[in-house]
């Protein structure tokens, strides 16, 4: 899940390369792969759309004005069952949007890996708060090449090659 790397925000993230570097990451290999990828644009016409070139049409993308995204009911209608997936979830901001999703998916019963390397906030002290309160809140904790690898299962997986290039 990819919240909110919009246009008009993502210049104004703390780091925003590192940011940028690890969703590419994490679409890619999901897409490589065949993890599906739902992306929220929170506000487009004031935002932005989603980072130019992060996602492809393929990709499901919800719009919201909702700070997190289980309010709003598109957003839910597109979520597989609780009971058969694990959501990883990336983007920003992280101590609003994020976090707020991450608490949101947690109180519908997802289980919920934060990608912590790829989440940002504007201000890095707002960023490493919503990590600690997401983790205190029941979310794991993980970061996106341990997202990649697990995905993979093993160095056997006929895509292993392709997917180690969008890591190193």
């Amino acid at each position: 899940m990819l919240v909110d790397v919009q246009q008009k925000l993502l210049p104004h993230i703390d780091d925003n390369a590192r940011l940028l570097r690890h969703c590419t990451a994490l679409v890619r290999a999901a897409d490589l792969l065949g993890v599906p990828v739902l992306v929220t644009e929170q506000n487009p016409r004031g935002l932005g759309a989603t980072v130019e070139g992060l996602i492809s049409p393929e990709h499901r993308v919800i719009e919201k004005d909702t700070f997190d995204a289980t309010l709003n009911d598109a957003f839910v209608a597109a979520l597989p069952s609780a009971k058969e997936c694990v959501l990883y979830v990336a983007g920003a901001e992280a101590h609003v949007c994020v976090l707020l999703t991450a608490l949101g998916l947690l109180r519908l019963d997802y289980r919920v890996e934060l990608v912590a390397d790829a989440v940002g906030s504007r201000d890095p002290a707002n960023r490493s708060i919503a990590i600690r309160r997401a983790e205190q809140e029941g979310a794991r904790l993980t970061s996106a090449e341990t997202a990649i690898f697990g995905w993979l299962g093993s160095c056997r997986h006929p895509r292993f090659r392709e997917a180690l290039g969008l890591i190193k």
